[in-house]
């Protein structure tokens, strides 16, 4: 597994736990792994993922809202919903990883973290999300 899936994956579990602990990213931040168990470039992304995914949480939602039909975010699961939010930013906000690449992550994730039908909604609504942004950048 390459370090930026390992990074995506810790940024996974730091989303999902900020569901419950709103307001505790820092101290989840520095007290997530161990000293010298990620290099500074892991946790560097690690960082600027988990933060900006939760301070752009409203654009990102919007974004899955509209691009989810007859699906209201908060009936998604939420290691679905997190998934998705991570990616979104990385659209948005990350433009060097090539978007295909950011779907093929978020459905290995969910592979792991998450069951057969919901690599099959993320890959839609994720690609329904790209169409837009591709569409609105030209």
């Amino acid at each position: 597994m390459g370090s930026r899936r390992k990074a995506r994956e810790v940024v996974l579990q730091l989303l999902y736990q900020h569901e419950f602990n709103v307001g505790q990213v820092e101290e989840a931040l520095a007290h997530f792994w161990r000293p010298g168990e990620l290099d500074a470039k892991v946790q560097t992304f690690i960082r600027e993922l988990v933060i900006g995914t939760i301070e752009h949480r409203d654009e990102i939602d919007h974004f899955i809202s509209d691009s989810s039909d007859h699906w209201r975010l908060n009936r998604m699961a939420l290691v679905d919903r997190n998934i998705m939010r991570m990616a979104v930013y990385e659209f948005l906000y990350i433009p060097e990883t090539p978007k295909k690449v950011v779907i093929n992550e978020a459905i290995e994730i969910a592979k792991r973290f998450s069951s057969s039908e919901s690599t099959q909604f993320i890959n839609g609504v994720l690609d329904n999300i790209r169409k837009i942004i591709d569409n609105d950048g030209s």
